[in-house]
């Protein structure tokens, strides 16, 4: 599929993989929209951080109104829009949502999950990235987000496991499974130009992008 066929992107992976910065990046050299997670206008996150099992909810309902929100201009179905780049799929939420809540909570998110998801759009294509624990960490601590610092590795690793098991089911969109270890999307146009190429290249529903391919 050419490029220019993509109206609507989505860009996945585990907290640290560098999924905004992507999301920026392509945007930017697609003509497109940048649509961003604003995790800081979520009041609950820095809560959530100290204590998981207080603050999971609240957490976890504000983003997923906020992504459903942000969805919307989406959802209209403008052939002539730019293209859209997001940093975030909403079918991820529940991901979180396993991971933290249990019991009456996770139930009462399930049933509000289930009311929005199928009003939001499919993207046309999603880019998953992928790193390990240890640059996860690395990567979060760089960009010294306060209240992130309380993220351990075990999470992490936890939470990177649970995007594995997700996108080896997910068949909702064609997916490109980024091996980011050794990318940096934040300067330069060389990784950018790889990845972009691999985009182009692609012909069945599933591809797989490491340095050296």
């Amino acid at each position: 599929m050419p490029l220019s066929k993509y109206r609507f992107i989505a860009i996945e992976g585990p907290i640290g993989a560098g999924k905004t910065t992507l999301a920026r990046r392509l945007a930017e050299r697609l003509g497109g929209e940048a649509l961003l997670e604003a995790p800081d206008a979520n009041p609950f996150l820095a809560r959530f951080y100290e204590d998981m099992a207080r603050y999971a909810l609240p957490t976890q309902l504000f983003f997923l109104f906020q992504r459903f929100e942000q969805l919307r201009a989406v959802a209209q179905h403008d052939l002539f829009a730019r293209v859209r780049v997001a940093d975030f799929l909403l079918e991820k939420d529940p991901l979180f949502a396993s991971l933290t809540l249990s019991g009456d909570e996770l139930a009462l998110y399930e049933r509000l999950y289930a009311a929005l998801a199928p009003r939001a759009p499919r993207p046309d294509l999603v880019i998953y990235l992928q790193a390990g624990p240890r640059t996860l960490v690395e990567r979060v601590r760089r960009r010294a987000a306060e209240y992130e610092r309380a993220i351990e590795e075990d999470y992490l690793a936890r939470l990177a496991d649970a995007y594995a098991r997700f996108f080896h089911r997910y068949d909702e969109a064609p997916v490109l499974a980024v091996n980011s270890e050794h990318l940096d999307f934040s300067a330069g146009e060389r990784d950018l130009g790889l990845l972009l190429e691999h985009v182009a290249a692609m012909r069945g529903r599933r591809a797989f992008f490491n340095v050296g391919d």
